[in-house]
């Protein structure tokens, strides 16, 4: 379901069920790497700075050990007694039950009363109940779950028809969006696939150009190729080289009497590999003699998402069946292992259908109308793998024009306004402002009329707190009235917060006339900065080329460098962390370094991140040694062999020019802060998204 829409849904089962037949099951939380170090510290009396410099070595809330490296990392040493009290204590936490709380939205239906087996209190969320069995007690007592999903995806697209009617581009729905059309492959082929649903990671990017999708099943093989289970079940590649006829599909018959097709039924529309969970079954079923309900239980062992199967229960019937059958063991031994794979998270058929109907369309909106779909990616926010800085970024690369937030153009949500030539331009909303909320765009919108005049004006139409003005001056969103940032900060600053009783009747101006005062300008770098601190993304350039003379004297290259760098030289790149990146079991780890150039993929063996884990983690701004590879489609990766944090250069970009003169003797009453010490300035720019 639509995921700002999810609760609508939740709703409908209680009043459709009773909350006396439905209830949402529970889960138990377990201390996490992560955040045991900072309790255990908190409850020791270890300062924030301690524990928070911890917390800092973990790799995402997955990690199942604290090792003594770590809090050397920290800073810290084992032969202090805190230090190695508080080591002993997380060891003893780690994986320990911490709460019980509400599974995301799994719920249990029962055909009689609920309530009658198991208490059904309130959560703390409101209007939410739910039982306190976890899914492994429901399945040990033959409960029924259901599982009520959201994707972000659902709300873009649902935002994105919403769009196209508003602006007279058709009336669409899921079913009447133009099916195969040859351009929206052509542009999944190259690659260029950021903001769709499913294909926009750096491996999906990567193996679009490899699969080459001409049609909606190879979409469906796109989606259950790049998991998990087929690539630690060997699966990938041998059909990669299959498909391209790099390499002949193995179907082997069994022997009389059976029947000499029945693999190539079930394999032969993935050249012989087994790519879905239903193949497994199959194969299980067809080949190696499994009952149905031996089939699902084989289906039951395959692992779900973060959870360790146990199909190697299923090992040895598994190959004795299909040797029984006639198939040579070397080939028996192969599925099982390929299979085996699918203890890692494989994907069902059915479900890569679904969301290979997203991926087309998503795919068609990003193709044919690039600015409706990046407004609506935007206005859909929290989702997907990008931020919006980058989303921005590759709709302007696509030609969409975007216009920054102002007071007498934007609405809370992104909007669509035709430019001169006719073109959809997107207008940055009030929600892409940090902390501005929702009611207070709705005050501006309601009271704007024709139009605001001057910062005065705005205050008494809309009876806005200081606060909120302070936030549209720090947003340059005063560009329609002429004031740039700094003038526009220094209006909010004198502008009064209510009407005087006086002026009440008149709503005449309250603040005298007074004589322009000539702040200095703001520099290009500290503007740039100023918008990644306020709005997350920036109009006016990107941090890097500020930096990127800099760099060029360290003989450190671009990301457009980079890229036409020869293939196997030994070169240096440097950007801002968009991504991290740590699949499966964790072998390598992906980063996506970013500057106003473009893109680099950087890919870290597993041992080299924990010889250089504090700066892989800690770096905002990160620079990277290694070697150029370029595969045959032209993909290309940086293969790291040494990491630097340069994050210190960032600072660079802020300066400490604009100070009011105060006497000496008035210090203390009035100390002067720099800028540095600003709240914002704790994050020159915006987290990296971090996956594990």
């Amino acid at each position: 379901f639509e995921h700002e829409r999810r609760e609508e849904v939740m709703q409908y089962v209680y009043r459709r069920y009773g909350r006396e037949r439905a209830g949402i099951a529970a889960t138990v939380i377990h201390y996490p790497t992560r955040s045991t170090g900072r309790e255990v510290g908190k409850a020791l009396g270890l300062s924030e700075d301690i524990t928070a410099r911890l917390a800092n070595t973990t790799w995402g809330s997955h990690e199942s050990e604290m090792e003594e490296g770590r809090y050397a990392e920290a800073g810290l040493t084992i032969a202090n007694p805190e230090i190695a009290r508080l080591k002993t204590i997380v060891e003893r936490l780690l994986k320990f039950p911490r709460h019980l709380s509400q599974h995301v939205g799994g719920y249990v239906l029962a055909e009689g009363r609920l309530d009658e087996i198991v208490p059904i209190p309130n959560a703390a969320m409101e209007k939410r109940t739910f039982i306190e069995w976890d899914k492994d007690d429901i399945d040990a007592l033959g409960l029924m779950k259901v599982d009520v999903l959201a994707l972000g995806m659902l709300t873009c697209i649902r935002k994105s028809f919403d769009l196209l009617r508003l602006h007279g581009l058709g009336d669409w729905q899921l079913d009447t969006v133009p099916a195969e059309d040859p351009a929206v492959y052509d542009m999944l082929c190259k690659g260029d696939s950021i903001g769709v649903f499913q294909v926009e990671s750096r491996a999906q990017i990567n193996m679009l150009p490899r699969l080459k999708p001409r049609c909606f099943y190879d979409l469906v093989i796109e989606v259950a190729l790049v998991r998990p289970g087929p690539i630690e079940g060997d699966m990938v590649h041998p059909y990669l080289r299959r498909r391209n006829g790099e390499e002949k599909a193995e179907l082997p018959s069994p022997a009389p009497p059976h029947p000499p097709d029945e693999l190539r039924d079930v394999l032969g529309r993935t050249f012989g590999v087994p790519l879905f969970q239903e193949q497994a079954m199959r194969i299980a079923i067809v080949a190696a003699g499994f009952t149905p309900d031996e089939a699902n239980g084989l289906r039951r062992a395959m692992a779900t998402f973060r959870n360790a199967g146990t199909i190697h229960r299923y090992e040895a019937k598994m190959v004795e069946g299909m040797v029984k059958r006639g198939y040579d063991r070397d080939f028996a031994q192969r599925c099982y292992h390929q299979i085996k794979g699918f203890g890692s998270y494989g994907f069902p058929e059915s479900h890569s259908q679904s969301f290979a109907k997203l991926v087309y369309v998503s795919s068609w909106l990003k193709c044919h109308h690039p600015a409706v779909f990046t407004c609506a990616l935007l206005n859909s926010q929290p989702m997907g793998f990008y931020a919006p800085a980058q989303l921005v970024r590759d709709a302007r690369g696509h030609g969409v024009e975007v216009l920054p937030p102002d007071i007498n153009a934007s609405d809370y949500d992104n909007l669509l306004e035709r430019s001169e030539d006719g073109a959809l331009a997107i207008r940055i909303g009030f929600r892409q402002v940090d902390g501005f909320r929702k009611e207070w765009a709705e005050k501006l919108v309601a009271a704007r009329g024709t139009g605001f005049t001057h910062v005065e004006q705005l205050a008494q139409r809309c009876g806005l707190p200081s606060r909120a003005l302070h936030m549209l001056a720090d947003a340059d969103a005063f560009g329609s009235i002429d004031l740039k940032r700094r003038e526009a900060l220094w209006e909010a600053r004198r502008t009064p917060q209510g009407v005087l009783p006086l002026f009440a009747h008149t709503e005449a101006a309250e603040l005298g006339e007074e004589p322009a005062i000539d702040l200095p300008a703001m520099p290009l770098p500290e503007e740039v900065v100023t918008d990644y601190q306020v709005t997350r993304l920036s109009l006016k350039g990107h941090p890097m080329q500020f930096l990127r003379s800099t760099f060029e004297r360290e003989g450190v290259l671009s990301c457009a460098g980079a890229a036409s760098a020869a293939n196997g030289k030994v070169h240096r790149v440097a950007g801002v962390v968009l991504i991290r990146q740590r699949p499966g079991k964790g072998n390598a780890l992906f980063i996506t370094l970013e500057d106003e150039t473009g893109i680099t993929n950087v890919l870290l063996w597993a041992r080299d991140f924990e010889r250089y884990r504090r700066e892989v983690m800690a770096a905002r701004l990160m620079e990277v040694e290694g070697e150029i590879q370029r595969s045959k489609e032209g993909v290309m990766h940086v293969i790291a062999r040494r990491v630097f944090d340069r994050s210190a250069l960032l600072g660079e970009l802020t300066r400490d020019d604009f100070r009011l003169p105060v006497a000496p003797a008035d210090a203390v009453k009035n100390p002067v802060y720099t800028r540095h010490g600003h709240p914002r300035n704790v994050r020159v720019l915006p987290k990296s998204r971090d996956f594990h």
